[in-house]
């Protein structure tokens, strides 16, 4: 009778968890789904996504949820944990025939309340470009699947770019297009560009410019997911094949590569400051890999089937100086270092010091976390022990900051030691702005935004003169620091051109010969990260987990996305109970609670509207 009540409250769905910044709790209120729910066993093989975007609207509640379900696309007014969600009033509804949508992303730079521009990809490989708000479809693109036939599996918008996308297929297959630009009546053909180990890149031949701009084949199988470095700088790509690979994206160059410790890698995430990416796959594993390094640093086991998504927690870091003296003063100042003022200096100088020979010692934690096909959530720190292996331990006391409300945690960028001596440059050499509520990793920081003149990367100007031509004219100007060289484990990248197609090295790599070498070292010669809490929230595999201010944003196979309140961001009948930590002489934490009103009034005067494709 014990083991069975054991394994009843084992399955049983936690509506709450505990970390040690406080308690998460499921906001029943806020839960987003189909209007009319129906049975799982219709909802299609597709995963479930969900995009943000936020549209500067003056009700103080710009925040715009996308998300799909089986054939159906909604697109709703998100009121996250400020007040209950409305499921009878979507302000645009579409409904598919003979295909479905697998995955979409808003671009960040042209949101307004008046228009909103949304990539979606769909099962049979289209992709469309639509208006959710002006309930338009603007353009759709590989109509015919001339470009390509396969499912789409990522799309996300070029980082600091108005018009170039990037998407993935299940072919392995990646194309860069651009929405001004016509897609043809004919099947493509295609000159090679550049091509390295296992990778191959194309332009597209035409008397005239026309999509796709370019064709990327990556690896073996499917190419299941892509995302940007914070900068826009890298692109890292994870692929059925089981390698994680991170290019640099304007010079089509190969940076670095990891391979799983079993079966394909599904999913894949920068921190913040772009120094780890981590990786989730087949081998139920969490992988974190060093950008600077080009190598493993750390698994984490807590998984008990595939892992789908992956995420860091920007808003959730702990970084402390060894300065007994660090909260000494005032409740005021307190309030200054969690709450606000020159949040984003702060932050920034702290991780900065962590590359200065002179400084105090600082202890520095990223947080990230991950779900499954196991419907667990697992979150996870990394840990200074881990990040830092032969530096001895600060004697900093460690302190969470929970609501870092104007910047996330950023590295100082610069330059950090190879082991070859030489200097690498690494992505995020500058303070994020606040993040983006996306499905994907936040688009860039992009220097000097506003620009509109077009700028192009050395290597680009000298070497890829028609690959700049072609896809980088429009991007928005940006700062281009020099990459130094590095040996890394692939070797030396060709870069010689060829009419000929078939010139990329398709490399089968052995498993067992892998296994022990810096691609996949063995369990034993890593650290083994421990999750921090590990909770079986829903009752169907998990494909989103998104990290807001205010909240977790996850959702389900079943087409419930649901709303975890961070602590002290819980709704209380139109406002919202907030705490802060005080720090006493005992180092102990005690709440202080206060309230502050919330803006509950919102604008829904768009009514539902559906759409048959």
């Amino acid at each position: 009778m014990a083991a069975e009540g054991g394994g009843k409250e084992m399955n049983e769905i936690k509506t709450q968890f505990t970390t040690r910044e406080g308690l998460y709790k499921l906001l029943s209120h806020s839960e987003y789904s189909r209007p009319n729910r129906v049975p799982f066993n219709s909802q299609g093989s597709n995963p479930v996504r969900v995009s943000f975007v936020n549209v500067n609207d003056q009700s103080g509640n710009g925040d715009r949820l996308c998300f799909n379900v089986g054939r159906e696309l909604y697109f709703y007014i998100y009121k996250g944990v400020r007040k209950a969600a409305d499921l009878s009033k979507p302000i645009d509804k579409r409904i598919y025939k003979g295909t479905q949508p697998t995955c979409h992303d808003f671009n960040h730079l042209t949101a307004t309340a008046e228009s909103v521009s949304l990539l979606v990809g769909f099962s049979a490989g289209q992709v469309q470009l639509i208006d959710p708000i002006k309930k338009e479809t603007s353009k759709l693109f590989n109509e015919e699947r001339l470009i390509d036939k396969s499912r789409v599996t990522c799309v996300k918008w070029v980082p600091g770019s108005e018009s170039l996308f990037l998407v993935a297929h299940s072919s392995g297959n990646m194309y860069l297009y651009n929405v001004e630009h016509t897609c043809g009546t004919t099947a493509p053909h295609y000159q090679l560009l550049k091509q390295g180990e296992s990778f191959a890149v194309h332009t597209c031949k035409s008397k005239s410019t026309r999509n796709p701009l370019l064709k990327w084949t990556v690896g073996e199988g499917a190419l299941n997911e892509f995302a940007f470095s914070p900068d826009g700088k890298f692109l890292a790509c994870v692929s059925q094949d089981g390698f994680l690979r991170v290019f640099n994206f304007d010079s089509v160059e190969l940076h670095g590569t990891m391979k799983s410790y079993f079966g394909g890698l599904l999913c894949v995430c920068w921190s913040p400051d772009g120094k780890y990416i981590v990786t989730g796959g087949e081998d139920d594993l969490v992988t974190v890999w060093s950008f600077v390094d080009c190598r493993v640093i750390a698994r984490g086991h807590g998984h008990k089937s595939w892992v789908s998504v992956v995420a860091f927690d920007p808003y959730t870091t702990s970084v402390e100086e060894s300065d007994p003296m660090e909260f000494s003063g005032s409740d005021e100042d307190f309030q200054d270092l969690h709450f606000g003022r020159d949040r984003a200096n702060s932050t920034q100088s702290r991780l900065s010091k962590r590359n200065s020979t002179d400084s105090r010692p600082v202890s520095v934690t990223y947080r990230f976390g991950s779900v499954g096909q196991d419907t667990q959530l697992c979150l996870w720190d990394l840990t200074e022990d881990i990040l830092f292996p032969h530096q001895p331990l600060s004697r900093a006391r460690t302190h969470t900051n929970v609501m870092n409300a104007t910047s996330p945690p950023a590295g100082s960028g610069g330059t950090n030691p190879g082991s070859n001596g030489n200097s690498i440059t690494t992505p995020g050499n500058s303070v994020p702005p606040p993040l983006p509520r996306s499905n994907s990793l936040p688009h860039s920081a992009v220097s000097n935004a506003g620009s509109k003149s077009s700028v192009m990367d050395g290597a680009i100007a000298s070497g890829v003169s028609k690959f700049a031509t072609l896809s980088l004219h429009d991007r928005k100007e940006r700062h281009h620091e020099k990459d130094h060289k590095r040996n890394h484990s692939m070797g030396h990248i060709s870069s010689k051109s060829s009419d000929k197609l078939n010139l990329v090295t398709k490399t089968k790599t052995d498993p067992a010969k892998t296994l022990g070498t810096p691609l996949c070292p063995r369990m034993e010669d890593v650290p083994m990260l421990e999750p921090l809490i590990c909770k079986k929230i829903a009752h169907e595999r998990l494909t989103v987990l998104i990290f807001l201010e205010d909240c977790i944003v996850t959702a389900c196979q079943e087409g419930f996305i649901c709303t975890w309140a961070r602590p002290g961001k819980v709704f209380l009948g139109g406002l919202t109970l907030s705490y802060c930590a005080e720090q006493t002489a005992t180092g102990k934490a005690v709440n202080l609670p206060y309230f502050k009103g919330i803006l509950s009034s919102q604008n829904q005067a768009n009514s539902p509207s559906g759409t048959v494709v």
